[in-house]
């Protein structure tokens, strides 16, 4: 009798040794929404019902602090490595020609500069995929990817190009051909809510086919809708509610596949919007004082960063005096970002002034015209110290509590907290992982 009770004692103690194993984290899928902000789940007229749903029964920020500039490739980078622009090297969406234009977007992984959560994954031997996620060309690191890319020569026509860099060759198309159907051009790039619909299918297929331990997903739409409206209106309505159909389809995917007990879901962002109404273009005011072959401002929509040709500290006092001067009826459309806020906040190693537009103004690139031009919609890029322009934070699943909320966090928080969950190992990220957020192990 007694051997009997231990051999049932024994059962006990393996099953609750696996149940407990069965909670492990195996999966994270880390889900980008571009202009992702915490209202859409944290006000009721949102139609959002799958990321509340997630939101309610799991960990939520009511806000995360987003970088400067707040633009997409350099906060993207930062979710994925935990450092700011300064190390990993991506400091705005595109790079710069002598002329102070934007002179191509960034795209190839090898600019990223600091280690990535998918190179941490495969240290560990990790399988990992990726959908749609900037600056992931020639990724040697993800194991199914079908990076973010566009023809240059069509920038309308994203699946040649996607088809042509996707890891491992023919990826993209047995994803179609699995997932979507045939895809017309406009079914996938921005002009179409189906962009995000049909990113949303490739995913769930990668997810269920090959179950990635790590898996990434940009969905564009949402950022496309509040350029062209605003942060308000059935634009932004239509493709938030969109989006949330892709969360939809993730979980149900995951819940499919087995996984769930097994994944964590992160859904998040890489800054907020602004609604404006004026365009500034700063570069006049360099021309018409003389300063135009010594520096110029390079916009990134909400901000300008002054860049100096000459690289020559005269040059720079001569800006601020420029600045100054102005009448208070310009002046006040603007603040001016010192050089100590630059460096805490980790931006261009090159820039040493910038400018940030009040709400409702934003800045351009233009060199001739008239200063101030009626533009409105919405922008980002704003130095990012309120609320509009921050994004936010979910995660629902293994590894994290529920029903927990917490006033903020950094984007730089997010690369670590993927890191805790699958133990991985970052070089000295910036961010930190809050205590209370996950389960103890």
């Amino acid at each position: 009798m007694k051997n009997s009770i231990k051999y049932l004692l024994a059962l006990g103690m393996i099953a609750s040794f696996w149940g407990v194993k069965a909670q492990e984290v195996k999966h994270v899928i880390l889900v980008s929404i571009d202009g992702f902000r915490p209202d859409f789940y944290t006000q009721a007229k949102w139609p959002t019902p799958n990321i509340k749903m997630l939101a309610n029964q799991g960990v939520m920020a009511k806000e995360v602090r987003t970088l400067f500039p707040s633009v997409t490739y350099p906060s993207h980078t930062t979710l994925v490595t935990g450092v700011f622009p300064e190390k990993h090297g991506i400091y705005y969406n595109t790079t710069i020609d002598d002329k102070g234009q934007p002179d191509g977007w960034v795209y190839d992984y090898n600019q990223i500069k600091a280690k990535t959560i998918w190179e941490a994954a495969k240290e560990r031997k990790l399988t990992t995929a990726s959908v749609s996620w900037p600056i992931t060309i020639n990724n040697p690191f993800i194991d199914y990817n079908l990076p973010e890319i566009w023809s240059f020569d069509n920038p309308a026509d994203r699946r040649t190009a996607t088809a042509k860099y996707a890891n491992p060759k023919g990826l993209f198309e047995e994803a179609t051909s699995q997932s979507t159907g045939k895809l017309d051009i406009d079914e996938y790039n921005l002009s179409s809510l189906r962009m995000d619909q049909n990113l949303g299918r490739m995913t769930t297929y990668i997810m269920e086919t090959y179950k990635p331990n790590l898996l990434t997903l940009h969905l564009p739409n949402t950022d496309g809708a509040q350029h062209r409206t605003g942060r308000e209106g059935i634009e932004v309505e239509r493709a938030i509610a969109n989006a949330d159909q892709v969360v939809g389809q993730i979980y149900d995917a995951v819940v499919r596949a087995g996984l769930l007990e097994n994944t964590a879901i992160i859904i998040t962002g890489d800054h907020g919007f602004v609604t404006t109404h004026t365009s500034i273009s700063a570069n006049l005011w360099l021309k018409e004082n003389g300063l135009a072959d010594k520096a110029f401002f390079f916009s990134t929509g909400g901000s300008a960063f002054l860049h100096l040709k000459d690289n020559n500290p005269k040059t720079l006092k001569e800006v601020r005096q420029v600045l100054d001067g102005l009448p208070l009826s310009e002046r006040n459309m603007f603040r001016i970002i010192e050089e100590s806020q630059l460096r805490t906040m980790q931006s261009d190693p090159r820039v040493k002034l910038a400018l940030s537009a009040h709400q409702g103004f934003s800045f351009d690139n233009e060199t001739q015209g008239e200063l101030l031009k009626n533009k409105t919609g919405g922008k980002h890029g704003y130095y990012p110290d309120f609320y509009n322009i921050y994004t936010g934070f979910i995660g629902y699943g293994a590894g994290f509590k529920k029903g927990i909320r917490i006033d903020r966090l950094q984007l730089e928080d997010i690369a670590p907290l993927i890191a805790k969950l699958l133990d991985l190992e970052l070089v000295e990220p910036s961010g930190m992982v809050y205590p209370g957020l996950l389960k103890e192990k």
